[in-house]
């Protein structure tokens, strides 16, 4: 048998960040944080802005449900937001073709309720009509100081105006008047509307009319009808709760024709017709939040090995017992696959789901960031003899095509044999601590390429 021979990670040419833990717990245990996730649809996600950037900033773990990897979604356009820079907004600029959907998305939310045509269109009218953007209170106390020096902006709609001739498409961005330069992005306080439309449980006036505010939860796109019941009893996830109900202030870039000068003659009224562009200040109706989702082996890890994360289900923590039980029957491979993930934590690589390879897990070096991925695992239980019931029998066909897979991704391909002791029973695999007793083997697959391995000086 060949001996394998370690190959460097190869380090990505371009890294965009710095490298900050290996785990997010404070070894000297002054910051360290408890965090907080639930089970959603036997899924694990992270709500807490805060929770999520110790999980993924140290140590990598999960991965955005809107984004590739970091959780980094915005629902700001980055080409009007760098468009519009020299107007100092702070608030997500969008396109109206983009604000139209969310529209949309919020109106069939409203529909489902059961509310009838009429209500939804005037609740949704009511709630995008175009308005002040939001600022706070010394903000506001240093506009009005100011006003008195300018003209007053209209209280339905602040428009932030460009223009562009059609033809060259050079575009000037004059400093709009009634933005100051240090306002910021807060949600306004004690407005009545300041919730989004598309929520579960709207209340109706003593009349019998529907109020332009929705009330109630918030309701998320992505995970829309798994919400568990609300808690009269406050807990450490309320912050997130109470970001979600908070309206969302957007500005959205809209286009108007501009009449021509009276001066000019009919035949060169084409030629002087300008566009107008404008940002307009609206709430956004229907929010898309991002959350950090981790895999089972994660969520499990940072609980049982870690100890610094704590799993809802409702409104019940679960046990490690509970976690260890409820995870297996969501995943029946959890048991296998979860202790090939351990091992690997524990010698300080970082595994990642490795289903786009046909593996289990990816294993980088510090994080995705700096390192490529080194090696794809295929995990197995087997016996004292390497035997038994395998998860992924592969077949010589299978094998050479899993390897030739891996190794154009520049990968290679390793398989982890968890070796369980032939005493072992059933009642000791209920609880994780059965990995005491269990051994681990592993063994790199390489293509066997008789050129190369060919010895210089052959015998005959």
């Amino acid at each position: 048998m060949a001996e394998a021979v370690f190959h460097p990670p190869r380090r990505k040419r371009r890294v965009f960040e710095t490298y900050v833990a290996p785990f997010p717990v404070d070894v000297g245990g002054k910051d360290f944080r408890m965090c907080q996730a639930e089970i959603l649809n036997n899924h694990v996600l992270v709500r807490n802005p805060e929770d999520i950037e110790q999980l993924y900033n140290k140590g990598y773990f999960g991965k955005g449900i809107l984004s590739r990897s970091r959780p980094v979604y915005s629902i700001s356009n980055p080409s009007l937001a760098a468009k519009w820079q020299g107007d100092n907004m702070n608030m997500p600029i969008i396109s109206s073709k983009k604000y139209q959907y969310h529209v949309q998305w919020a109106k069939s939310v409203l529909q489902q309720q059961g509310l009838d045509d009429c209500s939804v269109t005037r609740i949704l009218e009511n709630y995008t009509k175009p308005l002040e953007p939001p600022v706070l209170e010394e903000d506001r106390a240093e506009q009005t100081s100011n006003s008195c020096n300018r003209m007053a902006p209209s209280t339905e709609n602040t428009e932030f105006p460009r223009q562009s001739a059609t033809e060259s498409g050079n575009v000037v961005a004059p400093r709009p008047e009634n933005q100051n330069e240090g306002s910021k992005r807060a949600s306004l306080e004690g407005d009545p509307e300041s919730g989004p439309v598309a929520m579960c449980g709207l209340k109706e006036e003593e009349q019998g009319e529907v109020k332009e505010g929705a009330t109630g939860a918030c309701q998320n796109p992505v995970h829309r009808g798994s919400e568990v019941e609300e808690s009269t009893e406050p807990r450490s996830g309320d912050m997130s709760k109470s970001r979600e109900c908070t309206a969302e202030y957007v500005l959205v870039e809209e286009e108007e024709e501009g009449s021509f000068c009276p001066g000019d003659d009919s035949a060169h009224a084409q030629g002087n017709l300008v566009k107008k562009e404008k940002l307009v200040c609206r709430k956004n109706p229907f929010r898309i939040f991002e959350y950090l989702q981790l895999s089972l082996e994660e969520a499990f890890f940072l609980v049982y090995a870690l100890g610094c994360l704590s799993i809802y289900y409702g409104e019940e923590p679960l046990t490690i017992l509970k976690l260890w039980e409820f995870f297996s029957e969501v995943k029946p491979n959890f048991k296998t696959t979860y202790m090939a993930y351990h091992y690997f934590r524990s010698k300080g690589w970082v595994p990642k789901v490795g289903l786009k390879y046909g593996t289990d897990f990816l294993l980088y070096r510090k994080g995705p960031p700096f390192y490529h991925a080194s090696y794809s695992v295929l995990a197995e239980l087997v016996d004292d003899n390497f035997e038994g019931s395998l998860r992924r029998p592969l077949s010589w066909k299978s094998l050479a095509g899993l390897n030739r897979t891996t190794a154009n991704a520049s990968k290679e391909l390793m398989l982890c044999y968890l070796i369980r002791p032939s005493d072992m029973t059933e009642e000791e695999m209920s609880t994780p601590e059965c990995m005491k007793r269990i051994k681990v083997q592993e063994l790199i697959v390489s293509r066997w390429v008789s050129s190369r391995e060919r010895s210089e000086q052959e015998e005959f």
